[in-house]
């Protein structure tokens, strides 16, 4: 089920001018932007790339002038984006300035033309070329929130790789930027106009933390494993599943539901369930007396008293956990692992979403647990329409990390998933055969 794929290691890329982008007008319409707790956890990049095949009436010099322009425009409604990362002189607090100092823009191009850089969806580290990760006329303390890099290929096809630091987006409000992009571009009103007000998950006065909160850590002097890259040398496989396999593996839990009737069986459950299983039982010291505890997010929009408007503009995600010793999770029947896995997100409440938000007041810690799934399955940013077309596929720039299983959509099979793991060689040869010998 695993797959692998020769792909150039490099794509000789010449990158030929890198800029910055400012708002038209330089005043925003704030000083600062409140970073909420949940924000201030994710002080990291994330790098995405959409890859697009030629078209004649855009070839990529005039995409290039078409997102420049119109990321400027974009910088009025998403003034953050332009700012820059501070701490408050009277609070100590982790805060946007809004000082419209400007998003990165990069022109570039590749020797290779698409179809020469092989299958898109399998991760190539050398996708890392694709994203301009630093302006480096700015000092590091000055560097944009945000920079986009257009590479073209010898086909006339491209790809916009983007970087931004997450405390700028969550996952969905970075697909409603994207929409607004693509309708800016295209010279429509923007899809969805972004609420930036964050305060809306600020802590309460005084915090008052009211479940244990399992899945968080205190930071002390160092960060927990989800935090932690290890310095294991790592195989890394993607296990493809079709929309088949998804259909039978939920027909399997509908079959062992039995007693565990408040099983939610959707393909993200199921899914996370096997892949769960695989990582718990694949370890080198087998101990049926460990307790393993998953990892995933949960948007928390919907599920706030009143609700977050979805167009809520920072990350309105929690982590929510499952957690089993090994011997329970080897002998529950599948409906039974689906529903530890349900578990985590019927935990959600407001009340349990606010209590989390307390205990980051307090203790300013991180996500903890033996591993983090983290699903780009249903995002959706392969559907964005932009006046040259969808496209052909969108992905994050992967890394190899023990810790994190990533999800990701695939090209031809739109109901259909891969499942990105980096194990250590032994571990990863008994996930892989967990793997194929669960499936139905």
């Amino acid at each position: 089920m695993g797959t692998v794929c020769n792909q150039p290691p490099t794509l000789n890329i010449t990158v030929k001018d890198v800029s910055l982008i400012f708002p038209p007008q330089q005043q925003s319409l704030r000083n600062s932007i409140f970073l909420s707790n949940i924000d201030r956890v994710l002080n990291f990049p994330v790098e995405t790339v959409h890859f697009f095949p030629s078209h004649k009436d855009f070839p990529p010099h005039l995409v290039a002038e078409i997102l420049k322009t119109t990321l400027s425009e974009l910088l009025v409604p998403y003034d953050f984006l332009a700012g820059r990362l501070r701490s408050n002189p009277e609070t100590g607090r982790l805060e946007i300035d809004c000082n419209s100092a400007g998003i990165g823009f990069a022109v570039a191009s590749s020797d290779y033309a698409l179809d020469d850089i092989g299958d898109l969806v399998y991760p190539n580290p050398a996708f890392g070329q694709l994203v301009c990760k630093t302006v480096d006329s700015l000092q590091q303390d000055n560097q944009p929130l945000c920079i986009v890099q257009v590479t073209s290929f010898k086909c006339g096809g491209f790809a916009m790789g983007i970087v931004t630091s997450h405390v700028t987006f969550d996952g969905l409000s970075f697909k409603i930027f994207l929409d607004n992009l693509a309708a800016l571009a295209a010279g429509k009103p923007l899809a969805l106009t972004p609420c930036n007000d964050r305060r809306l998950l600020a802590a309460r006065s005084p915090p008052c933390v009211s479940f244990p909160h399992l899945e968080l850590a205190k930071f002390h002097d160092s960060t927990p494993p989800v935090i932690d890259p290890t310095s294991e040398a790592l195989d890394f496989k993607v296990f493809r599943l079709t929309s088949e396999d998804i259909a039978n593996l939920k027909d399997k839990a509908k079959a062992s539901g039995g007693a565990h009737s408040d099983a939610r069986i959707t393909g993200f459950n199921v899914v996370t369930a096997l892949v769960w299983y695989c990582k718990a039982l694949s370890w080198d010291k087998p101990d049926p007396e460990r307790v393993s505890t998953l990892l995933y997010a949960v948007n928390i929009r919907p599920r706030l008293v009143p609700p977050l408007p979805i167009s809520y503009a920072g990350n309105a995600v929690l982590t929510a956990y499952g957690r089993a010793k090994c011997k329970e999770i080897e002998e529950a029947p599948f409906a039974g692992l689906v529903e530890l896995v349900t578990e985590g997100a019927k935990r959600m409440t407001d009340e349990y979403a606010r209590s989390a938000i307390d205990w980051g007041e307090i203790y300013q810690g991180f996500p903890d647990g033996e591993f983090l799934v983290s699903s780009w399955w249903k995002l959706g940013f392969e559907e964005v329409d932009y006046p040259w077309g969808r496209p052909r596929y969108s992905c994050p720039v992967v890394f190899q990390r023990k810790d994190i299983i990533l999800l990701f959509p695939d090209i031809e099979d739109k109901n259909g998933v891969n499942v990105l793991v980096s194990l250590p060689a032994k571990e990863m040869s008994k996930f892989e055969n967990l793997f194929r010998n669960y499936l139905p």
